[in-house]
């Protein structure tokens, strides 16, 4: 297998003509493309009257070395780097690990311990993604602040309700399973290999649900409306949880608790969990007209009108 960088198409045309594009870079017949597979697509808008899709593409050939040896250096041998799971423990646990927290961590966890046979148990203080999405609706209407099920607690996490960026600076195997299992669970398939990949907010409330069901048809299991109110210690070492639903034995314990729970945070630091501070960021919101930043990015030709509302990062 190849990995063949720099194949540019112009904004308009389609993905389906990426073999055309990628056997002419490779000096190869259509025909000897075997197969071809999306590692990643960004964007070139250095050129604003011939805007660009850069593609990174995994690709196999009937003759690699030959291929190779009349290629340009934009391709390479190309050896995937597949995410390998923690290898299980020999000795069985007395009871399931238990999760706290329904965000992304508690959800991602869930479902890897699930997939490898420990049908774990995650507890959420606040609703199942559907029902807080009535909540948060209720409230926005004047009903009652919820402290349970809000814009802050509740499956999904904090940002279920946020406008869908998947943001990670890291790259590997592991941050790749990552959007896999995004990407599964009615994400967009193109958020694998997208540069900037997003969901959109429409979209996370089903993506969460999705996970929900996974981690249920694997073994695992989750509880709304049960919040943790005390670790239960023995000799340094758990043996349970005391809930808002009452008592939960466990031996592993993994806290998925986001920012927000301040409640539990003073609970763990009076039991004397070991808390490490870690740094604070301070954003600042700018407001800017959607169409002076699309205009910036992208220009005003006819492939800036495909491509949608564009974004911007400063660096201050």
């Amino acid at each position: 297998m190849l990995k063949v960088t720099n194949i540019r198409i112009p904004v308009g045309e389609s993905d389906d003509r990426l073999p055309d594009f990628c056997a002419r870079a490779l000096k190869i017949p259509r025909s000897a493309l075997q197969s071809l597979r999306i590692l990643r697509k960004s964007l070139d808008i250095r050129n604003k009257q011939r805007l660009q899709h850069v593609y990174t593409l995994a690709v196999s050939v009937e003759d690699e070395p030959r291929t190779l040896r009349k290629s340009p250096a934009s391709a390479t041998p190309y050896q995937p780097r597949p995410f390998e799971p923690p290898i299980p423990g020999s000795d069985p646990l007395p009871h399931p690990p238990v999760i706290v927290g329904a965000g992304p961590a508690g959800l991602l966890a869930a479902h890897q311990l699930a997939q490898m046979g420990y049908c774990p148990i995650v507890i959420e203080r606040g609703r199942s993604v559907r029902e807080r999405s009535r909540d948060v609706r209720a409230f926005d209407h004047g009903a009652p602040f919820d402290e349970k099920s809000n814009y802050l607690f509740g499956e999904g996490g904090a940002g279920t309700f946020s406008d869908g960026k998947l943001t990670c600076r890291n790259t590997g195997p592991d941050t790749d399973r990552v959007l896999e299992i995004f990407a599964a669970a009615k994400g967009k398939p193109s958020i694998v290999y997208e540069a900037k990949p997003h969901l959109g907010s429409n979209r996370l409330p089903a993506v969460v649900k999705a996970l929900r069901q996974q981690i249920i048809a694997m073994g695992g299991e989750i509880r709304f409306d049960c919040k943790l109110d005390q670790l239960v210690l023995e000799s340094g070492r758990v043996t349970g949880l005391e809930t808002s639903a009452g008592f939960l034995p466990a031996s592993v314990v993994i806290l998925g608790i986001g920012h927000s729970a301040r409640d539990t945070i003073d609970m763990l630091s009076i039991a004397g969990v070991p808390i490490e501070f870690k740094p604070f960021q301070m954003g600042v919101r700018i407001e800017q007209p959607q169409e002076r930043v699309t205009q910036t990015q992208f220009g005003t030709g006819w492939q800036a009108k495909l491509l949608g509302p564009a974004d911007y990062t400063m660096n201050v």
